[in-house]
């Protein structure tokens, strides 16, 4: 685990980075609660006021080299007017923007404004990760009307399962964003309130279109099992009329075939093809019936 202390000056940014285990824990100003908070395992999207300062906790899409979006990365956070203390167990990419600006000495120049660009790049870089879950959705829509279904089936139920976990974890975000816009803290002017009520709606739209990809997912489902079972039936159909046409002709043969003593025709040369001649008979008959039920 990783702890930054952060604050911007007048003249420049500066950084002093903390050790979670020895000088956070030592740091008497800082609540109980919010160093259980910050120290905590696991954690889910929330916004508390502690008098004037605000302990939040984050989530942003996973986008780390070879690990799944939805496996989301979370950020605790306590913020006052002076001082930003912040932990986390993996690699963010928004905070190591953030970080570098800070370091180069631009970005935020206040806790708010920090505050505010950190929900804004934890918010936009979903969009890439959303768009590209629409495109998977148009593609394999396109690829099951065409008729190549092959894998769809597991990539349907893989995307869909996908849209449903980030949807159920933006959801706790969203009422995370909600509340900081409306926390009565003395550092977050009217600004910072619009542009974060901004970043909420951005976010809201963001889930109403992991909604759409997975009701789209969903439909796909549907049609794909539709016409798997309808080739199913066809298939199943073919078999049972070929079962029909040849189980008499198998009674037929069978019962011709028993070595036993008067079978009509056994001195008889052509009594085969006659024999033959009266399956055909047989089998035009069955067809002509079949056609007449309407089952051909």
């Amino acid at each position: 685990m990783q702890g930054a202390l952060a604050g911007c000056l007048a003249d420049g940014a500066d950084m002093v980075a903390l050790d979670v285990n020895t000088d956070l824990l030592r740091n008497g100003s800082l609540e109980e609660v919010a160093v259980d908070a910050l120290l905590a395992e696991d954690t889910r999207p929330r916004t508390t006021q502690i008098g004037d300062g605000l302990l939040i906790a984050l989530r942003g899409v996973n986008l780390n080299p070879g690990a799944d979006p939805e496996d989301m990365v979370s950020i605790r956070l306590w913020i006052d007017a002076r001082r930003i203390v912040s932990t986390k167990r993996r690699d963010m990419l928004s905070v190591k923007d953030i970080t570098s600006q800070l370091k180069s000495g631009e970005g935020p120049c206040s806790t708010a404004d920090f505050l505010v660009e950190l929900v804004d790049r934890l918010t936009w870089r979903m969009s890439d990760t959303i768009e590209n879950m629409e495109d998977q959705a148009a593609e394999l829509e396109a690829n099951m009307l065409e008729g190549a279904h092959g894998e769809l089936r597991f990539e349907l139920a893989s995307l869909r399962r996908q849209a449903i976990t980030l949807r159920r974890y933006l959801s706790p975000q969203r009422d995370a964003l909600s509340k900081l816009a409306t926390e009565k803290v003395s550092w977050i002017g009217d600004s910072e309130r619009i542009e974060i009520r901004e970043i909420t709606d951005r976010l809201i739209r963001h889930m109403e279109d992991l909604e759409a990809v997975r009701e789209r997912a969903a439909v796909s489902q549907e049609e794909l099992l539709s016409r798997l079972s309808e080739q199913l039936n066809q298939r199943m159909y073919v078999l049972s009329i070929v079962a029909a046409i040849f189980l008499p002709l198998g009674f037929f043969t069978g019962l011709l075939g028993i070595n036993v003593g008067g079978m009509p025709g056994a001195d008889n040369p052509e009594a085969f093809w006659i024999f033959s001649g009266l399956l055909l008979v047989a089998v035009a008959l069955q067809l002509l019936l079949f056609r007449w039920k309407k089952w051909l």
